[in-house]
């Protein structure tokens, strides 16, 4: 049976919460606190790691030293750095080391984010960063296209109207189905900003189920969508039309990257859902999210747009706008969810994190 931990002062508490790697210790670098994240880390209790010097489970080991001696000469506000965190009976974890005084004198908080966690929160700040920026933009590109391709269109109907020769108006119909091709485009980038969410309760399988009949209608043959679903995932508050929206435009662009396999009757996408416990986006903690897997057997996204396939007008397909995936993300960050890629020649993987709770 294992030791129940020893309650720690009131103030500490609220460490014990977080999902980062978190102590407390003196100017010497011996341990007054270890977050319940940090002992499961390390594989010791805090009974094991209390009074022991933190230096000692780093490699290297003088690096938090040297950063404790900055601190006490007020050198700094905080310090990073990275590091090998010693774990018991396992790999060593690169984790990013922040060091920072508190508010008492001659104590120290050591936080630390293991490093694929901190590529990750860099990466959606970059992408609500992104989503910002690109907002801002999109209404300032409206604003200065919509009214020359408006006076646009109506010249050539005027024109059309002046011109006797059939020929001739063929150019006209080009002029005007390229200004609404363009009115379309320009809508389709303002359509994730104009409304706000129609918030209710939605199960997200029949999401599932209305994106998979929509995707098998348009690509009737060779074409599998096998469903991999946890039926005993609860409804989540959103708009149930932004999730369908968001969800299409993600398994739509599997099918299209899947050209040659559905030719050749072996084409496969998968859909699964599962439950994620005690995960943090966007910096906040939740203690249930949905995952929802979007999985294809095609050729994968090429290494060149990987890192931009979420911004607009980026398409790695020829004759593709770039707009699907741009609005996906748009319509998941508006729930308060994210949107991860894991591709490789063979498996694509989209990954849909959503909040439940």
């Amino acid at each position: 049976m294992p030791t129940p931990r020893r309650p720690h002062p009131a103030r500490f508490r609220a460490l014990d919460l977080l999902a980062t790697l978190v102590a407390v210790v003196d100017g010497e670098g011996l341990v007054l606190f270890a977050n319940a994240a940090l002992e499961e880390a390390i594989g010791l209790s805090f009974r094991s790691i209390e009074g022991s010097a933190l230096p000692r489970y780093f490699t290297p080991a003088d690096a938090l030293r040297h950063a404790l001696q900055g601190a006490r000469g007020n050198a700094f506000a905080a310090l990073r750095y990275d590091a090998l965190l010693t774990r018991q009976g396992g790999e060593p974890l690169p984790v990013h080391v922040i060091v920072a005084q508190t508010e008492r004198a001659g104590e120290y908080v050591v936080e630390m984010l293991p490093l694929v966690q901190q590529a990750r929160q860099e990466r959606e700040e970059r992408l609500a960063d992104h989503a910002r920026t690109n907002k801002e933009l999109f209404r300032n590109l409206a604003h200065e296209i919509r009214n020359p391709l408006g006076g646009i269109r109506g010249a050539a109907q005027l024109l059309e109207m002046e011109i006797e020769g059939r020929a001739l108006r063929e150019y006209t119909q080009v002029i005007i189905h390229e200004a609404d091709r363009l009115q379309a485009l320009l809508d389709r980038l303002l359509e994730p900003h104009r409304h706000a969410p129609r918030v209710g309760d939605v199960d997200i399988h029949e999401v599932c189920e209305r994106v998979r009949a929509l995707v098998l209608a348009e690509f009737a043959r060779g074409l599998t969508i096998r469903r991999d679903y946890d039926i005993s995932i609860p409804d989540l508050r959103g708009d149930r039309e932004q999730l369908i929206q968001a969800l299409l435009n993600i398994v739509r662009n599997a099918a299209q990257a899947l050209e040659s396999r559905i030719a050749g009757g072996d084409a496969e996408i998968v859909l699964r859902t599962r439950v994620q416990r005690q995960v943090t986006i966007g910096k906040q903690r939740h203690r249930l999210a949905l995952q929802l897997h979007v999985i294809d057997n095609g050729p994968g996204v090429p290494d060149s747009i990987k890192e931009r396939v979420f911004f607009p007008l980026v398409s790695g397909r020829e004759g593709g706008n770039g707009l699907g995936l741009t609005l996906a993300q748009t319509f998941v960050q508006q729930h308060h969810g994210l949107i991860e890629l894991d591709s490789r020649p063979g498996q694509t993987e989209f990954r849909i994190l959503i909040p439940l709770a």
